[in-house]
């Protein structure tokens, strides 16, 4: 019996075992398979050379580093250059961003200048007492009154000038004996600034004056009062400080860097920030020979008229001068020194990237200026309307090393992954026709030029090459005006230097380094002035090592001047030339 009961309740346990535990353990048995199936399915990268992928372990074959299996979310796929963060992330970091704009001190239109309005001080005066004496009255009555030349402006009581009166009637008495005594008495009341009508009213009334006034020789703002009611005065102390401010100076700071850019005689445009819609106009007329240590910056300055008194001294100022070199020239683009890492002979900076669906910073190496207050002038690596990191770069470089990215540690990525800056190209489509014909037998030379590479012919393409340069000299530059001239001019000059190189080179890889600049300027010349014909851009990402490079061809087929009939159909059509 103890035996059936034993048995029963085996069976009855066994059952309610299977009820609690069957569904995990069906689920466990699937989800053994899945990680299975999973695990069929990684597939493992480089961290170094993420084109490198293979659906089982090893060594990267062009490295020899260990592979790594790729993230679930694609992160294998992911571009080296840019390091991804969460939005907690980046704000625990306390990452900070500016946009990139026109900079410095030199935009399109000419040298931008910040500066402050200042008295002119060729129009400073004092009123002074001229003699001895204690002030009665005073008739100004507090700092920043106006007055004009002739006002009065004190009434004193002088000793000394009560007994020069006394000399005065004395020697009046006895003129006809001595009229040179009567002249001198005169001209030392004349000496201390009375006036002829005054001396006159005294030998006319043959009273002595005990109170005089004092007349203001100037006309101005009072800018300091020096005396009271009751105050004694020595000769020649003085009662006022007054200002003219009919003319005032324009004074505005440049720095060092672009001293040469400023001549006496330039016009300089302006406005105050205490004067809204309102341009003025000056000339430079003084450049401060001396350059502030602190500041590095020169004082340069305009005269304003300033007939109706509305431009103040300490207004600030915000300027624009016309420079030669502004003509025309290429706008320059600036980020805050704290955009900047440095690294050696390298400087780098993180650009935030617009679309992404979390926060993205891409490793970019630029190219430095000349450094403009807080600010350094950007050459290339950057365009206008990016968002540099500002605070917090450090951050992410050092997270984007230890995630095997690029950074300013770990160069090879970027070099070879580095997308090209982007280049803005200005539109001059509405050039002559006669210009845009001979434009387009340029092209056709650069064409033969381009068949010279594809069959790998040094001697062809260094005859090609000096044939292009030929129908560049055929080219009427004083077809085109303004900043189409100056455009072409620019150009010209890469286009000839690098075709001039081609004909001097003998090994033909080396010429093709050449052709690569050469094409990248005519594709941008194509752009800017338009093309007769319809032309193709190709581009191969395989071109020295990986950097990648573009031509120009005249049909889509592709025909790679890179690499000849070693990979001859290497490459894409990645844009069109036409008007």
């Amino acid at each position: 019996m103890k035996n059936k009961i034993i048995i029963i309740g085996s069976i009855i346990a066994a059952f309610a075992l299977g009820y609690f535990i069957s569904p995990k353990a069906a689920n466990n048995m699937q989800n053994a398979v899945h990680q299975h199936d999973s695990a069929d399915e990684t597939i493992y990268t480089c961290s170094m050379h993420p084109q490198i992928r293979q659906n089982e372990p090893g060594n990267c074959p062009i490295c020899g580093m260990i592979l790594i299996p790729v993230d679930s979310d694609g992160g294998g796929n992911k571009n080296p250059l840019v390091f991804e963060m969460t939005q907690e992330a980046a704000t625990l970091s306390g990452i900070a961003t500016t946009k990139v704009g026109e900079g410095g001190s030199s935009i399109k239109n000419g040298l931008k200048l910040t500066g402050k309005v200042q008295a002119d001080e060729t129009t400073t005066a004092s009123i002074v007492a001229h003699i001895p004496g204690r002030i009665e009255q005073l008739y100004i009555r507090f700092t920043g009154e106006h007055i004009k030349m002739g006002d009065r402006v004190a009434t004193i009581y002088s000793a000394d000038l009560i007994a020069a009166q006394r000399e005065l009637l004395e020697a009046d008495k006895i003129k006809d004996i001595t009229p040179a005594l009567l002249e001198a008495a005169k001209n030392k009341l004349r000496y201390w600034k009375i006036t002829e009508h005054q001396i006159d009213k005294i030998l006319a009334s043959r009273k002595i004056q005990e109170n005089f006034d004092i007349y203001s020789e100037y006309s101005g703002v009072v800018t300091k009062r020096k005396v009271s009611v009751a105050d004694h005065l020595m000769e020649g102390s003085v009662l006022f400080e007054i200002q003219d401010l009919s003319k005032v100076w324009a004074v505005f700071d440049v720095y060092e860097n672009d001293l040469g850019k400023i001549r006496v005689g330039q016009k300089v445009k302006f406005s105050a920030a205490g004067i809204p819609n309102k341009t003025f106009t000056a000339v430079i007329n003084f450049v401060d020979p001396l350059i502030r240590p602190d500041t590095r910056t020169a004082s340069v300055r305009a005269t304003i008229r300033n007939t109706n008194g509305k431009i103040k001294p300490e207004m600030f100022l915000s300027g624009v001068i016309q420079t030669p070199s502004s003509k025309g020239k290429k706008v320059d683009l600036s980020v805050p020194k704290t955009a900047v890492l440095w690294t050696g002979e390298r400087s780098v900076v993180y650009v935030k990237l617009p679309d992404a669906k979390i926060p993205s910073f891409e490793f970019r190496e630029v190219v430095l200026g000349d450094v403009v207050g807080n600010n350094y002038l950007i050459k290339s690596g950057l365009s206008v309307g990016e968002e540099v990191v500002t605070k917090g770069a450090f951050v992410i470089d050092a997270s984007a090393q230890l995630n095997n990215q690029a950074s300013m540690m770990n160069r090879l990525v970027s070099i070879k992954n580095a997308p090209k800056p982007k280049i803005e190209i200005p539109n001059y489509t509405d050039s002559p026709v006669e210009f845009k014909k001979q434009l387009a037998s340029v092209a056709q030379s650069y064409l033969k030029l381009k068949v010279a590479f594809v069959k790998t012919d040094a001697v062809s393409a260094a005859n090609f090459a000096k044939a292009f340069n030929d129908q560049l000299a055929n080219v009427k530059m004083k077809l085109l005006k303004g900043e189409a001239h100056l455009y072409w001019m620019d150009k010209l000059k890469a286009l000839g230097a690098h075709s001039k190189r081609i004909t001097e080179l003998k090994n033909v890889e080396e010429q093709r380094r050449q052709f690569q600049f050469l094409s990248d300027t005519m594709i941008e010349v194509l752009k800017a002035f338009g093309s007769n014909q319809k032309l193709y851009v190709e581009h191969c990402p395989m071109a020295f090592d990986g950097e990648g490079a573009d031509w120009i061809s005249s049909e889509s087929n592709i025909m790679n001047p890179y690499f000849g009939s070693a990979m001859m159909k290497c490459g894409s059509v990645v844009d069109s030339l036409s008007l």
